[in-house]
């Protein structure tokens, strides 16, 4: 069984509509679950690949204190107004360190 050229490009049509209609609901999806209250979340996966750090290295900021986070389902978080502040810090800490004897 043979179909034509243009029954052919139909179906490809029908396959590539569906494919930009299933693209747009998991783009929707992954953008509502990354937000709390309008808020930007990050997972450790996220900040891994942001950060270009392990997941130890997140863990031991976290146990330190100084990264904050909290856990949903056992699934850990990051508000991206925390992450940045945490970025800044230490930002700030690494250009504190690199004065000549610490003066201003």
């Amino acid at each position: 069984m043979y179909t034509d050229r243009e029954e052919f490009e139909g179906w490809m049509q029908r396959i590539m509509e569906r494919f930009d209609t299933t693209e747009k609901l998991l783009e929707r999806v992954l953008k509502k679950n990354s937000a709390l209250d309008g808020e930007e979340l990050l997972d450790n996966q996220d900040l891994c690949l942001l950060l270009k750090v392990g997941i130890r290295t997140l863990q031991r900021y976290r146990a330190i204190g100084t990264l904050p986070y909290f856990t949903i389902s056992g699934k850990v978080f990051y508000r991206a107004k925390d992450v940045q502040e945490f970025i800044r810090n230490r930002f700030d800490a690494v250009a504190e360190r690199k004065k000549p004897d610490g003066s201003s």
